[in-house]
């Protein structure tokens, strides 16, 4: 792939869906990090106050916003922002507070320095220098790890956190690259789609604030489910 541009556009794609507590927040910490970028929000039907907070951002130069009518799923979002990015890089942020976009410049490292063209922020990566930092409840953590040794067995990749929010990669890997899930069952689908193309996938290490359910949190065990049969699914249909 062609070298990025010194002053290459990173685009970063939320979905949106039901996010009123924190969506004022996460978009001024994504707005905060110093570097040539646009925020693509989708709002995904939701029937709280988000509609409305974003039509407050919705007249800023670098705020892009996508309604859909009513709700179709993680996936389906981040189909829509996908059409719409204008980036060199795009990055997946998720609307809540997990995952802290001032990890943007350590995702983007590796392939501003062309040794990658996809990276992965893995939660479950050991960085030397913040060896106590937030870790997952035990029962998110068991599920994700077998996900992803699931996953690595149908793709042949060695990841380590196969279902993080942030994945990170040049704009080029999207094309060709149809995205059919609705929900949650995007991760796996796109690992598995991108695992077939020549590219170069790296994971870095991010900080993780995982939220609870009383807090909003979406992800089930019948996500669990369906992204198990999601695994088995993409491993074998293009």
């Amino acid at each position: 792939m062609q070298p990025l541009p010194g002053d290459f556009l990173l685009s970063v794609v939320m979905p949106v869906y039901n996010e009123q507590a924190t969506l004022r927040d996460i978009v001024a910490a994504v707005r905060a990090v110093p570097m040539r970028k646009e925020l693509v929000l989708v709002d995904d039907g939701s029937v709280d106050g988000s509609r409305a907070i974003l039509a407050e951002f919705a007249h800023l130069p670098d705020v892009r916003v996508v309604v859909h009518d009513k709700n179709r799923g993680k996936g389906a979002a981040l189909r829509s922002g996908f059409a719409v990015a204008r980036g060199d890089v795009v990055i997946v942020q998720d609307a809540d507070l997990e995952y802290d976009p001032a990890e943007y410049p350590t995702l983007l490292a590796p392939i501003v320095r062309g040794d990658a063209d996809v990276v992965y922020g893995s939660r479950y990566l050991v960085d030397p220098e913040d060896p106590q930092r937030e870790r997952d409840s035990f029962h998110h953590y068991f599920g994700n790890r077998v996900l992803t040794f699931f996953s690595n067995l149908c793709t042949g990749l060695n990841l380590t956190d196969m279902e993080t929010c942030y994945k990170c990669f040049r704009r080029e890997v999207l094309v060709g690259l149809t995205i059919e899930s609705r929900r949650f069952t995007v991760e796996p689908e796109f690992t598995a789609k991108i695992a077939r193309r020549a590219v170069r996938i790296h994971e870095v290490p991010i900080r993780y604030r995982g939220r609870k359910f009383a807090e909003g949190k979406k992800i089930g065990w019948r996500d669990g489910v369906a992204a198990l049969w999601a695994i088995v699914k993409y491993r074998f249909v293009a």
